[in-house]
């Protein structure tokens, strides 16, 4: 009687695990497809925010900070032989974004690429319209 019991029971916990693992693998699959959809979600909403129909319900206003690029930040690499602003102009033509760093604060800048690039590595004061994180740019000068 007790090798019955024996293959029953492992038999009992090779399925009994086979269906955890296929539930806990089932439910990372799902969190991964909800998270996935909700960050497509919101690109396709900020998106639609940052449409030039959008901008026009926005006031503009002014922001003073650091232009650099979003790769590096405000750290650019140590060890290359570039200062911060051709650093950050050769992450821009790597594909990187102009950003404008103020203390903690990070703002994607999008538009007026011809005057931020003048500005890069110094303080600006860049006037647009703010979308979340983002700022869409209408000038771009020196800080005083």
């Amino acid at each position: 009687m007790k090798r019955h019991r024996t293959w029953f029971s492992l038999v009992s916990f090779c399925v009994v695990t086979a269906l955890g693992a296929a539930l806990a693998f089932a439910l990372i699959i799902a969190g991964g497809s909800v998270a996935l959809a909700s960050h497509l979600g919101a690109a396709a909403e900020e998106t639609h925010e940052l449409s030039p129909d959008a901008s026009a319900a926005h006031v503009a206003t002014s922001f003073t900070g650091m232009i650099t690029d979003s790769h590096c930040g405000a750290r650019h690499m140590r060890k290359s032989n570039q200062n911060s602003a051709d650093c950050a102009r050769a992450c821009y033509r790597k594909g990187a974004s102009y950003v404008l760093v103020d203390g903690s604060r990070r703002y994607t800048l999008i538009g007026g690429d011809g005057a931020l690039n003048k500005l890069v590595g110094e303080r600006a004061k860049v006037t647009g319209s703010l979308h979340d994180d983002a700022i869409l740019v209408d000038s771009a000068g020196p800080s005083l």
